[in-house]
């Protein structure tokens, strides 16, 4: 992954409310107002949210009646995830690059 979006995916999830709103998601979906009243925000800084999450992939909506019904897009998170787990196998493998550099010798008899 590029570090440009990683960076990017990153920043979106820094927010205390995206990261809110995500959390809620994870677990079924919502409408703006339902998101709005477990949020001490207002529902039009919840539409915002929302829309930033969406142009980032963490969330899709669909039309159900007059309301928009947000879910998690569980590639948003998976691309997020795939950078997280490269970042951890490269320093994994550092480390143990290290490790074997600096473990004592033993004697062979």
């Amino acid at each position: 992954m590029r570090r440009r979006y990683a960076t990017k995916l990153l920043q979106t999830l820094g927010d205390p409310y995206r990261l809110s709103i995500v959390e809620h998601l994870s677990a079924s979906p919502h409408s703006v107002q339902q998101l709005a009243n477990k949020l001490p925000i207002s529902r039009p800084a919840v539409s915002r949210h929302l829309r930033v999450l969406k142009v980032n992939n963490f969330v899709r909506d669909e039309a159900r009646g007059a309301q928009r019904i947000y879910h998690l897009r569980p590639d948003g998170l998976a691309a997020l995830r795939a950078y997280l787990e490269q970042l951890w196998g490269d320093a994994q493998r550092r480390f143990v690059i290290a490790a074997e550099n600096v473990a004592p010798r033993r004697n062979k008899r």
